[in-house]
């Protein structure tokens, strides 16, 4: 835990900073609610990375396009999302189990079917779980923008990933990013543009407006009220 000097960078950098561990399984902090719906709703939601390359169809009885979001937070869009596109399955990646299991909770209360979520690493889970041109969608929003100059190489979007991310998306397949730090957002930008086998689908060849698809988030309308940015870049895999 050296390198962070908090308990909470830790766990924001859990995404992918793979050796971390010690924050996964925290369950004294799982309110009753959390813990109920992890237990009772991992049997049918839940997916283990031990288990190694899923089969889409085995897992949700059907074929349909697949959506992959990491790290969705409490996975309050990730549910929306999932309920307003039904024809779609969904998966969703997040290391922080309060986190999980109130997104559980949620697609319950929706009766949401079409989502499953990993309570693991990122990055292992493409690596070992996630087929090669598999996936139509891939979504990163708000990820840790880590503004402090120093930290900047501990953000996700960086080439080495983002041709991991590549690997695993279908031929027109899109990466969607969205980020409410400007800086951030060039950032991305500057990857992309530069990233083997991927067009930007921005007329401008940068942000693109925020798509219906993407469900704005209280946080984002009181950032909008405040005047506060936010950037969306869609990046569609080309071979």
């Amino acid at each position: 835990m050296s390198q962070f000097k908090t308990q909470e960078e830790a766990e924001a950098a859990g995404v992918y900073v793979q050796k971390v561990r010690s924050f996964v399984k925290r369950e004294g902090r799982l309110t009753k609610g959390q813990a109920k719906a992890l237990e009772e709703f991992w049997p049918t939601m839940g997916l283990m990375h031990a288990d190694g390359k899923l089969d889409f169809t085995e897992v949700f009885g059907r074929s349909a396009p697949v959506v992959l979001e990491i790290g969705f937070g409490m996975g309050k869009s990730l549910v929306e999302m999932a309920a307003n596109e039904p024809d779609k399955d969904f998966i969703g990646i997040e290391v922080h189990r309060p986190g999980v299991g109130t997104c559980m909770a949620e697609a319950n209360e929706q009766g949401v079917t079409n989502l499953r979520v990993f309570e693991h690493d990122a990055v292992e889970v493409l690596a070992d779980c996630i087929a090669d041109e598999s996936l139509d969608r891939l979504q990163l929003f708000f990820p840790d923008p880590w503004h402090k100059k120093r930290h900047h190489k501990r953000r996700i979007v960086q080439p080495e990933f983002v041709q991991k991310l590549r690997s695993k998306l279908k031929i027109d397949g899109v990466f969607h990013m969205a980020t409410d730090w400007e800086n951030y957002a060039e950032h991305m930008l500057e990857v992309m543009q530069t990233a083997e086998g991927f067009k930007n689908l921005s007329e401008n060849q940068d942000y693109v407006p925020r798509p219906d698809n993407r469900p704005l988030t209280k946080f984002e309308q009181r950032g909008h009220r405040l005047g506060h940015g936010v950037w969306d870049l869609m990046f569609a895999r080309v071979n």
